[in-house]
């Protein structure tokens, strides 16, 4: 197959406008629509207004007359997967099944707003229709399975800075989106009115690919830092998606660039090395080889032009998406080690309740002791057994007797899911000249989780320990006036008692714990510590405490994250990261906002890229 040359690509080499974001936006719904399933979905993030208004209208009439389901994030599980039809169950006397809505979107699209909200148990169920094609229902004495074939496209309304919907949903998702900023003028044109979406899924199956457009994307998605195998998978199903719209008989050289600048772009977590000069210097051909019998085996035929037409391919698909990428995404990308987070979505811890909070579910029990009755529940469980109480389910449709017939054991009660309150409990070493250069990143990170501990219901604590002992410097509060004054008022030097901190902080999070409270520990640290339990000076003594004391933490379950504030990590820090099970996280690679982000990260909030 011949391969159009690097120079030939016709993709922007600048920075993208805003009518060229809306072009790939709406190119992006229309290769949903042709392949719902096979592409996974779309995540996009766009406040209301009238850019997302009309890209969803171009995607319903893109996607008809296959379904478009809407939802939002806290869809219940019996909406979503589907169960007992109560209303056609006690009108036949025998279990009606009622199709979920994932069932309902089979052969097109679900679209979920507020995705940044979601639930990771929503996200998992979700997921696991989008790998089978199928969702199983087992609930309500109803077991079976129904088609369900569909793409999801998540509309997140957050802030870039926030956390997106969770990992395991958006690494099946084709396509990232971003519809914000983009002004009336950017979406005059309607890209999606006249795409031939009905021809190319008829087509769809006869793309062919070649072996070289496979190792193309598979090396530029190395090239970008991009470790899932489904982004490679992804971008071969939009290139052949693409290749289908525009009438091509198979994936050539325009519709896998295309397809990996939407695929792969906004996956982009590391920048390739430009190419230099000397790359492009040709190698001096080597000596020919010469048989026994003095002739030179011929070359395979077309060697030389199909490794050509393989490197241009590659080159051009990686200048394609480097061409692409935000020119500040690819400054940083460049400059800096990059990690991809895992997202997890907003949520926070949660504990069961009684009669408070989000109802998540039903289960059987009696409505005593301030629990509620769930009526829908307990009809559904009543409602296959009527016609077996002797109820005449014939009569009841004729207008007759239209009692139901409820037992004890169809009782069930409403089950509740409430955020519980967090406290992060900061252990700051302030011990030695050198630990009060790292007191700035704990006052940035105790501000940044106080400004949204109203919503998040977070409360910080500060421990300081120097000199032979530890002590509270900031009991649980949410008072940013507090905890500043508390901070810019800690002194420092002297020795480093870690192990009389551990155990202070243990006792802090087990006060916590009876409150209901559920704590966290963030440790900054140098990890040389030389004072005992008992006060006494000596680096062995002082190291066996601290480790005993870990382990007391580690026991108790508690999670922990350490923070080395050491210039150049020790090896007692890998031995302190083992006994406390503690995520490790190395000071000079972070600042304030890093130390923020992985302590939210222990309290349900999005991962960075840090050890275990």
């Amino acid at each position: 197959m011949a391969v159009a040359a690097p120079e030939q690509v016709t993709l922007s080499t600048t920075v993208q406008t805003g009518a060229e974001r809306w072009r790939l936006a709406c190119r992006a719904a229309t290769l949903c629509a042709i392949d719902p399933s096979g592409l996974g979905g779309t995540h996009v993030r766009a406040r209301n207004g009238p850019a997302r208004d009309k890209w969803l209208d171009g995607l319903r009439r893109a996607t008809s007359p296959a379904p478009l389901v809407k939802t939002n994030s806290s869809v219940p599980d019996d909406r979503l997967i589907g169960g007992l039809d109560l209303a056609g169950t006690l009108a036949a006397g025998r279990p009606v099944l009622e199709p979920g809505l994932m069932a309902r979107a089979d052969g097109g699209l679900l679209v979920v707003s507020n995705s940044e909200t979601m639930p990771r148990g929503t996200a998992a169920r979700i997921a696991a229709a989008l790998d089978a094609g199928v969702v199983a229902i087992a609930r309500d004495g109803v077991s079976t399975s129904l088609p369900a074939r569909f793409g999801a496209v998540l509309i997140d309304e957050g802030d870039a800075e926030d956390a997106a919907p969770p990992a395991v949903l958006l690494d099946r998702l084709a396509f990232r989106l971003c519809l914000d900023g983009l002004s009336l003028a950017d979406i005059a044109v309607d890209h999606m009115q006249d795409s031939p979406v009905t021809a190319a899924r008829a087509v769809l199956t006869t793309i062919g690919v070649q072996d070289s457009i496979i190792a193309a994307l598979c090396e530029a998605a190395a090239a970008f830092g991009i470790s899932s195998p489904r982004a490679v998978l992804l971008a071969l199903r939009a290139a052949r998606a693409i290749a289908a719209l525009d009438g091509r008989a198979e994936i050539d050289g325009d519709a896998v660039r295309e397809a990996a600048v939407l695929v792969l772009g906004p996956r982009a977590i590391s920048a390739p090395a430009p190419s230099s000069e000397e790359d492009n210097t040709p190698e001096e051909p080597p000596e020919p080889f010469e048989s026994e019998e003095g002739q030179t085996p011929p070359e395979p035929p077309g060697t030389d032009n199909e490794t050509a037409d393989a490197n241009a391919l590659t080159e051009s698909v990686v200048d394609a998406v480097r061409a692409a990428l935000p020119a500040d995404l690819l400054a940083g990308l460049l400059s800096a080690t990059a990690g991809a987070g895992a997202g997890g979505g907003r949520a926070a811890n949660t504990a069961p309740s009684v009669n408070r909070g989000r109802q998540i579910g039903a289960r059987p029990g009696a409505p005593r002791g301030g629990a509620r009755l769930d009526v829908l529940a307990t009809l559904r469980s009543a409602a296959p057994w009527q016609r077996l109480r002797g109820v005449d389910v014939a009569a009841r449709s004729r207008g007759g007797d239209m009692r139901i017939a409820i037992r004890r054991e169809d009782f069930r009660i409403r089950r509740f899911e409430e955020a519980s309150e967090t406290v992060t409990i900061f252990m700051v070493d302030a011990s030695g000249s050198a630990a009060l250069h790292r007191l700035g990143e704990a006052k940035g990170a105790v501000e940044l989780l106080l400004a949204d501990c109203y919503v998040r219901r977070d409360s910080v604590a500060l421990i300081a320990f120097r000199g032979t002992a530890s002590t509270i410097e900031l009991p649980p509060t949410r008072s940013l006036t507090r905890a500043k004054r508390a901070l810019s008022g800690l002194p420092g030097g002297g020795g480093t008692p870690l192990a009389h901190a551990l155990l202070q902080a243990g006792q802090l999070a087990r006060d916590a714990q009876r409150r209901g409270v559920s704590p966290a520990i963030v440790m900054l640290t140098d990890c040389r510590t030389n004072v005992a339990l008992d006060g006494a000076g000596g680096r062995a003594r002082a190291e066996t405490d601290a480790l005993d004391a870990a382990r007391v933490l580690a026991r108790a379950g508690l999670p922990v994250l350490l923070v080395d504030t050491s210039p150049r990590p020790q090896p007692f820090a890998a031995v302190l990261k083992g006994a406390l099970r503690a995520r490790y996280l190395p000071l000079p690679y972070s600042d304030s906002r890093v130390v923020a982000d992985a302590a939210r990260a222990l309290t349900g909030g999005a991962a960075p890229a840090i050890s275990r």
